[in-house]
């Protein structure tokens, strides 16, 4: 999942055209780039995995502290003077990214690994209400967008990416639609600014950034829809990661969404997820409806049949016999 959004709040009408570009970075903003490129020209690389993953390998014994690179921008583990080059120490507290605590120090960004590309993106764990989350779910609803970026017939002119988090899915399809303008929009200002560095980081000058609450905040049609919303049920209510009582609220304000603006020959590209009750599937039965009102053309499909068995165990999920990750694509 990316970046959080409430699909409830409206907020003050902005276009495209407010969206802050790159050349407008703050200094911490500036300084976090930088970091991101000092990591790049070190050769680090990072593959983030689920927080149940992440929590079980930083357990083990030798992993209580950081020695280098990844355990401190990979790992979020702690460390010390000396651990790291002093030009990273430096930038990371320019950046305003270095949680200092006597000799145990943190940093609270991490830098994954995607498409060629370092993305930066909350410290593990992310229990703050504007963690800004990137993890596996990043990673296939990239691949997905990706996909369907370069089968379309028809060039993308304009696309935005509700909820976009770090921006990964925006960046995305920037790089494979250069000519494009891309709108990362969320109502999170942490990970709008974690957009904004990423996306100056990967040099996609045509991402914009900016704030809305769902596309109550830009103007215009798209020829491209893509979003990878919370959706879990969450008891905590974690904006980035709670989708509402049964999971799939956001996800349907979603298509309401596209429903309304997407051009002729737009689609829609939607990576969620859904617990699957007695062998059926709520979200598909309740999109199908809404799909079908619309007079779009669809196809869902299951992407991963068993995820996040974890959460089986909790209360929320205990209707539940397992959780899937599905794809919905639909177009005008």
């Amino acid at each position: 999942m990316v970046g959080p959004f409430r699909g409830i709040r409206r907020v003050m009408t902005i276009t495209a055209m407010t969206a802050a570009p790159a050349a407008e970075l703050g200094a911490a903003d500036r300084a976090l780039v930088a970091l991101g490129r000092e990591l790049r020209d070190a050769g680090y690389h990072f593959t983030t995995v689920t927080p149940a993953t992440h929590a079980r390998v930083n357990r083990r014994p030798r992993n209580a502290r950081a020695y280098g690179l990844r355990d401190v921008f990979g790992w979020s583990r702690p460390f010390g003077p000396g651990v790291l080059p002093e030009r990273f120490v430096e930038l990371m507290a320019a950046a305003r990214v270095l949680d200092r605590d006597g000799d145990e120090w943190r940093s609270t960004v991490r830098f994954s690994s995607y498409d060629g590309e370092l993305f930066a993106h909350s410290a593990f764990p992310t229990d703050a209400e504007d963690s800004v989350f990137f993890g596996p779910d990043t990673y296939r609803m990239a691949d997905a967008v990706a996909a369907h970026v370069e089968g379309r017939e028809r060039p993308v002119r304009r696309a935005v990416d509700i909820g976009c988090g770090t921006g990964a899915g925006a960046i995305t399809v920037a790089k494979r639609a250069p000519e494009a303008g891309v709108l990362a929009v969320d109502i999170n200002p942490a990970a709008l600014r974690l957009a904004r560095v990423n996306a100056e980081l990967a040099g996609t000058a045509g991402v914009r950034p900016c704030e809305s609450d769902l596309l109550n905040g830009v103007d215009g049609d798209f020829d491209l829809i893509f979003s990878n919303p919370p959706f879990m049920i969450d008891p905590a209510g974690r904006a980035y990661r709670d989708g509402g009582p049964n999971g799939h609220e956001l996800s349907m304000a979603i298509i309401d969404a596209a429903a309304e603006r997407l051009a002729p020959h737009g689609s829609l590209v939607l990576f969620a997820g859904t617990g699957i009750v007695g062998g059926r599937d709520p979200f598909r039965e309740a999109a199908a409806e809404r799909l079908d009102r619309a007079g779009l053309r669809w196809s869902y499909r299951e992407w991963d049949p068993d995820v996040y068995g974890e959460e089986l165990d909790g209360p929320a999920y205990a209707h539940a016999e397992r959780i899937a990750l599905v794809l919905l694509t639909a177009t005008r």
